[in-house]
């Protein structure tokens, strides 16, 4: 049987762990795949675009389980009162094929992707940092404030946002955290001033400037997450050539991310090899380091494998006839039979 996860039912194993403990299993997760990076079967995803969004498919695999995810980026769907990014996938045995779990993965995605941030910063930040300055207060921008707060220390984040209502709304969300300081601010500008950490986390398609040169300062760790498809940027291109460049897989990276500004031929940095202790990430205080985000599937694999793994603890989830229970794995035609209906009955008595 297959195990299947929706939206309540990920709501209600959040609320029983705690979505700050939540957070930090998902990361002690994923910072344990990243160390074993050589053992997964890796590929760019499969995007499929259109003018007003995209739609694609990430899969990944290691000799155990195979995981894929299916998900979409549409900035205007917000005026019809549908998410901006919807998602589900599944976790699957290697050796037989069989699912073992299907689960919603809009909230874990961005989950998923508020824990990478901070694995990244772990990894690329200066230590002591205590600022952060955010711009863009969409739906992602409570995890990240709470997930850099909770796991990382923060205790200012200054944000910005063109829409007055978004900053509002995340204003409220945060002040379930007393000892994070909120400051809204009026530009994002004014967000970066002073920050030792700086999250670009908007929502259009549009090759943009949200961060430019005059608004990065010595020492600033960059955590760009909202440049994530072709045609799709952020930062201006001098600020990714003034600092040290990381990305989670390059090929992917290079199509969807704010690097597809730069020519193949600039020189960046695997994350996973700082992760891996292969490789050194921040090479001074003063430095610049930008982790240029768009999300991979092995991150996706580390959220379904830790969800799997709560499922199983607290025995949640419902489980599915997904594949066709048979007594005779030859026989499939059984199932639209004349007596079908009594024999799936009789299955459904016996499990």
């Amino acid at each position: 049987m297959t195990v299947l996860v929706d939206v309540a039912t990920l709501c209600s194993i959040v609320k029983r762990v705690g979505i700050t403990h939540f957070m930090a299993g998902m990361e002690k997760t994923m910072r344990r795949d990243f160390k074993r990076w050589r053992e997964f079967d890796k590929c760019a995803r499969v995007a499929s675009h259109s003018k007003l969004g995209v739609i694609e498919l990430m899969p990944i695999s290691d000799s155990c389980r195979y995981a894929f995810k299916y998900v979409n980026g549409h900035p205007a769907n917000t005026k019809i009162g549908v998410p901006t990014v919807m998602a589900f996938g599944a976790l699957a045995q290697v050796d037989t094929g069989y699912p073992e779990l299907v689960a919603e993965l809009t909230l874990t995605t961005a989950i998923r992707t508020s824990v990478t941030s901070v694995m990244a910063a772990r990894a690329l930040a200066r230590p002591d940092s205590k600022t952060m300055g955010m711009i863009g207060c969409g739906a992602q921008s409570e995890f990240q404030a709470i997930a850099f707060h909770a796991l990382l220390g923060i205790k200012q984040i200054r944000i910005f946002d063109i829409d007055k209502s978004a900053m509002d709304k995340l204003s409220q969300h945060l002040k379930g955290y007393p000892e994070l300081e909120v400051i809204q601010v009026d530009s994002a500008a004014q967000a970066t001033k002073g920050a030792d950490i700086v999250t670009t986390c908007t929502a259009d398609k549009t090759w943009a400037t949200i961060l430019t040169p005059d608004m990065v300062e010595e020492g600033m760790h960059i955590n760009a997450i909202g440049g994530d498809c072709p045609g799709k940027t952020e930062l201006h291109v001098d600020v990714l050539k003034q600092a040290k460049v990381f990305v989670e897989y390059e090929p992917q990276t290079r199509v969807e991310g704010d690097i597809q500004q730069l020519p193949l031929s600039y020189s960046v940095n695997d994350l996973w090899r700082v992760i891996a202790e292969k490789e050194v990430g921040r090479e001074s205080k003063q430095q610049i380091t930008v982790f240029d985000s768009v999300g991979f599937a092995l991150e996706d694999y580390s959220a379904l494998s830790y969800l799997y793994k709560l499922v199983q603890e607290f025995n949640e989830g419902e489980t599915i006839d997904l594949i066709p229970q048979l007594d005779n794995p030859k026989d499939l035609f059984v199932f639209v039979s004349d007596d079908a209906d009594e024999q799936i009955a009789n299955k459904h008595k016996a499990a």
